[in-house]
């Protein structure tokens, strides 16, 4: 079976926008006998944890990588180029690491599946993806979001 690319924070990893880690319950009975490799696009892309919360502004992911669209904090800094980075980065360990599949943390502007925060900081979901969750797709990765968070 294909390893499988994790949030680093739904595996424990103190690595969230707020510096804690979001353990998934879920988690465990999703990956059982597979490989897993660990990843936090938002770290990788020269964040600091803890930093700004972030959201996307104008579009999802998919508009991000287009160009569409762009990823800023709640204080107006535009951290899109870090974004960016970092779900490049995350794409080549899935590659490295022979992944065809990712479970991503839900609602995230970089690793959210199917529903991210609008924009507005005021806690409104909106369809979309976020950018490493969108690349990973583009990338023929399937991207899920993780169980139980």
């Amino acid at each position: 079976m294909d390893s499988v690319l994790v949030s680093a924070c739904l595996r424990g990893v103190p690595c969230r926008f707020d510096g804690r880690d979001k353990v998934s319950p879920g988690l465990a009975e999703a990956v059982t006998d597979r490989a897993v490799v660990s990843f936090c696009p938002e770290a990788a892309g020269g964040l600091p944890t803890p930093r700004r919360p972030a959201e996307l502004v104008g579009g999802d992911g998919h508009d991000v990588l287009d160009g569409r669209a762009r990823v800023v904090d709640d204080t107006g800094c535009d951290v899109t180029a870090e974004f960016v980075a970092g779900a490049e980065r995350a794409l080549a360990a899935a590659r490295n690491g022979g992944c065809g599949e990712a479970l991503l943390m839900p609602r995230s502007p970089s690793c959210g599946r199917g529903a991210v925060y609008d924009g507005s900081f005021g806690g409104v979901l909106v369809a979309g993806d976020g950018v490493t969750a969108a690349l990973l797709e583009r990338s023929g990765i399937r991207v899920r979001p993780a169980p139980g968070v």
